[in-house]
């Protein structure tokens, strides 16, 4: 009889754990690389002299230099010499495959990626990431949620860590969209308990009544925290009616306990509740691993990942020698509408793409993205990708002769180095990438805070096709606020050297050309000939003379950033009363005159904070938070929703201070006027200008143009087409104009029936506009005619009269004050421009209050002559 001999497996070979992460390459037999080159040989080296040891560190290395191969090589050495779990995160699955490619087929490194649900994962690749035998690489998501598989990593390695606001925040973010049918009823529901503290104007713009503005869509609105405490409450009973059966259920099961601790913000099409800053602290997984390293080629400043991430302090590692000034590829930048009409755009786009093969469409908007591929098949019948069919792979975009990528609001995560693409369409580019960011820039005045955060979008998105040293691509630039910003000499002086050339040499050759010019030039650079080697010469003598200029406050708001993320601890954890310290920490360190909204907002927080802690118990609280909210007044008098605040410091009562609430609304719909025409020409600006100086000469469009004079002048104004309606109507604040426009009158006389008709237009006014409670609604005569018949006079006592040629006069006289505002105006949000604006607006008698000063002068029955 024959004993079994069991064949027991042999125990692995002894790992080689070399002196740093640099030498890790090389005991990699299957490598196609020969080694690390300098920089990274640096990178890698500072990291292991001085950053081991750290709790949170960032590696900022520019596109194009490698920093997957440092990030894999530090992962790789510490998982032999310290037998540590290490998780390498990616924003998207795409990047999960390349990276785990790229380290097999380049470096000869095995690590596992992990991708789709973790009940697909295979138990081996567990095994083998749990025992600590390779790296794991895998997305953001499968790292943050709820029940990760990820529950316990030593280490985390966050890749294209700017990308972490829409990854690592949005676990902590509750979005309802009144657009998604699942999420209908409960968006109603939440309406519902809202009611009572929207004013009827904002009611009707969050159930998607758009009718009286189209700046309406853009409206952002953030409920004050003495009011979001008073439904909170409320709130979580209907969210918990309806959570469990949408997807929202785990981000609710985050924030249910912690409502008071967050804030809750308004648009046309969504309602958002989140924390200022995301508490990753809460997060075993995150908090608890040894270490976090960020690798991004911006880690940003002033303290912007910190915010990002919820950590501090942050030990960043410097940049690699010599990158300050060599930029990743080479871009010629079109832009289309320095040369052409905005609806002529896609003629352009249309030509580009027939020469270029395959090219790729970044947009902000699905609906966008739609309209692209719909003309890219009807005009050229090329195969269209999506964002969808481009994260699972590229290979079958890239296998096409001619095709067209078209993604909406994706700006990182898809690369096409080399001959992948050579052209690259970005429309337009949302500043900010949520309700909270929108408000805090544009309601608050605090774009300084994001400056950082905006540039590196912009960079991203910018620098799809170029990600080495040897890549080109044509980039054409077009939308409504991206070519501005581009183009804008003050912004571009806080970009790389590089960019800075090209974008100049790409504006200048966009200038005073043709559809044809552009064509041949764009057929130059693809060749990559002699003839763009010379215009290429140009960007290189233009770069060797630009500079880099910091954002402003930067020292300011680095410094503070500590102090944030321990407010919104304390929030988290109901200590109003050191969160409230917290806040004045961060107050005593905003000293930058550059910072006035942002300080207005911490003034805001921190009554908030002292608000919550009178109501848990704390009486002596309630005057620091009626303190605060003053102190917010005085520090940003420009920024209207702070005026409001003062309902929560004394009784309410009528005084100046509402008059200058409504003009500040009026300058930030001004804004939204201004921002939708474009600032980079003044092309849109004239046509409107011209649609409405020949719509009031004339009889038969004078009412869709005193509609559009209103709209472009900041008031709320719209003109229905039903029975009765009057003609146009303005709103601004609690002040309303509703118009009888009389233009085509033909005869000098007023009859009785046309005075009884404009008397009456405030009462369907009232019924059919959402107006605030204590608006005032005056009707206006427009009219040429002098004369009143007897029987007319009565009803005219409470209308005023503006003879029609004064209106004319005026309105050419208010769109000039406007053209002469735009000449300075860069972007929504700058409190100088606000105050300027509003002055030159009461001035010019274009404000509410002005004008009806100004119409007060002629009452109706006693500025017309009475006949018998």
């Amino acid at each position: 009889m024959h004993l079994r001999i069991m064949a027991f497996k042999s125990a692995p070979p002894t790992e080689i754990i070399p002196a740093s992460p640099e030498e890790i390459l090389l005991t990699l037999p299957r490598r196609k690389i020969p080694g690390v080159l300098l920089h990274q040989g640096e990178m890698m080296r500072n990291y292991a002299s001085g950053a081991v040891g750290a709790a949170d560190v960032g590696l900022q290395l520019p596109t194009g230099s490698g920093k997957t191969l440092v990030g894999l090589m530090i992962a790789e050495w510490r998982r032999r010499k310290f037998r540590e779990r290490i998780v390498y995160l990616c924003p998207t699955r795409q990047l999960v495959n390349q990276v785990v490619e790229q380290a097999r087929d380049q470096y000869g490194l095995t690590v596992l990626g992990f991708t789709g649900p973790k009940s697909d994962y295979s138990a081996l690749a567990k095994a083998q990431y749990q025992n600590a035998d390779h790296v794991a690489v895998t997305t953001y998501s499968s790292l943050f949620n709820t029940h990760p598989f990820f529950s316990n990593p030593d280490v985390i390695i966050v890749d294209d860590a700017h990308a972490a606001e829409n990854y690592i925040a949005e676990t902590w973010t509750l979005r309802v969209q009144r657009t998604d049918p699942q999420h209908r009823t409960l968006f109603q529901a939440m309406c519902a308990v809202l009611d009572g503290l929207l004013s009827p104007l904002d009611r009707s713009r969050l159930a998607g009544r758009w009718d009286a503005s189209p700046d309406d869509r853009k409206w952002v609105e953030k409920l004050p925290t003495p009011d979001f405490a008073l439904v909170a409450d409320e709130l979580a009973a209907v969210i918990d009616a309806h959570a469990q059966d949408l997807s929202i259920r785990f981000v609710w099961s985050l924030l249910r306990g912690h409502l008071r601790a967050c804030h809750l913000y308004l648009s046309a099409t969504e309602i958002m509740i989140r924390p200022i800053v995301p508490p990753t602290w809460q997060h075993t997984p995150f908090n608890g691993a040894r270490q976090r390293i960020y690798m991004s080629a911006t880690l940003g400043a002033g303290g912007d990942l910190e915010r990002l991430v919820g950590r501090f302090p942050i030990k960043r590692l410097p940049v690699p020698e010599g990158w300050n000034r060599q930029g990743i590829g080479r871009r010629f930048f079109i832009f289309p509408e320095n040369f052409l009409q905005a609806e002529e755009v896609p003629t352009i786009r249309t030509e580009l793409m027939k020469r270029a093969g395959r090219s790729l469409v970044i947009v902000p908007r699905d609906q966008l993205a739609e309209e692209v591929t719909t003309g890219v098949i009807e005009t050229l019948g090329y195969p269209v990708f999506d964002a969808h069919a481009l994260e699972e792979s590229k290979a079958a975009f890239v296998g096409c002769e001619k095709a067209v990528a078209v993604v909406a609001n994706r700006y990182d995560g898809i690369d096409f180095p080399g001959d992948d693409c050579r052209l690259l369409f970005v429309e337009d580019l949302p500043k900010a990438a949520n309700l909270q960011e929108r408000f805090v820039m544009d309601r608050m005045g605090a774009r300084q805070l994001y400056d950082d955060r905006v540039q590196t979008r912009v960079l991203q998105a910018i620098g799809r096709c170029t990600r080495s040293l040897q890549d080109y691509s044509a980039v054409v630039i077009s939308g409504e606020e991206l070519p501005a910003y581009l183009a804008d000499r003050s912004q571009r002086a806080h970009l790389h050297p590089e960019l800075q050339a090209e974008l100049a040499f790409g504006i200048h050759q966009s200038t005073a050309t043709t559809i044809t010019e552009v064509v041949e030039n764009f057929d130059m650079f693809i060749s990559n000939g002699e003839e763009w080697a010379h215009a290429n010469n140009q960007i290189l003598a233009a770069r060797s003379k630009a500079t880099q200029m910091p954002f402003p406050a930067l020292g300011d708001l680095e410094g503070i950033v500590h102090h944030e993320i321990r407010y919104q601890t304390l929030l988290w954890q109901n200590d109003h009363e050191t969160a409230l310290a917290a806040a004045e920490s961060v107050l005593g360190g905003l000293t930058d005159p550059n910072l006035r909204g942002y300080r207005a907002w911490w003034h805001y927080l921190a009554g908030s904070a002292a608000w919550l802690g009178s109501k848990d118990g704390v009486p002596a609280l309630e005057a620091k938070a009626r303190g605060h909210f003053a102190q917010a007044k005085k520090a940003a008098t420009d920024v209207p929703w702070l005026a409001r605040l003062t309902r929560f410091e004394a009784p309410a009562q009528e005084s100046e201070a509402d008059v200058r609430l409504a003009a500040m609304e009026q300058v930030e719909r001004i804004e939204n006027v201004l921002t939708g025409l474009g600032t980079l020409h003044d092309r849109a600006f004239s046509t409107r200008e011209k649609e409405i100086l020949e719509g009031l000469a004339g009889a038969s469009a004078f009412e869709p143009a005193h509609v559009l004079l209103g709209r472009t002048l900041g008031d709320i104004a719209d003109k229905r087409e039903t029975d009765a309606s009057p003609d146009p109507w303005w709103l601004s604040g609690s002040t309303c104009f509703v118009f009888e426009d009389h233009a085509g009158a033909t005869n000098d006389l007023l009859d009785a029936t046309k005075a009884r008709q404009v008397a009456t237009h405030p009462n369907w006014v009232r019924k059919n506009v959402p107006l605030p409670a204590e608006a005032t609604v005056t009707p206006v005569l427009v009219t040429p005619v002098t004369s009143m018949r007897s029987g007319a006079a009565p009803h005219l006592n409470e209308v005023l009269l503006w003879p029609l040629d004064e209106f004319r006069a005026w309105a050419t006289q208010a769109l000039q004050v406007l053209r002469d505002l735009r000449r300075t105006f860069t972007a929504a949000g700058d409190l100088a421009w606000r105050a300027e604006a509003a002055r030159r607006l009461d001035e010019a008698d274009i404000s509410a209050s002005a004008l009806h000063a100004r119409l007060q002068r002629q009452i109706a029955s006693q500025a017309l002559t009475e006949v018998p």
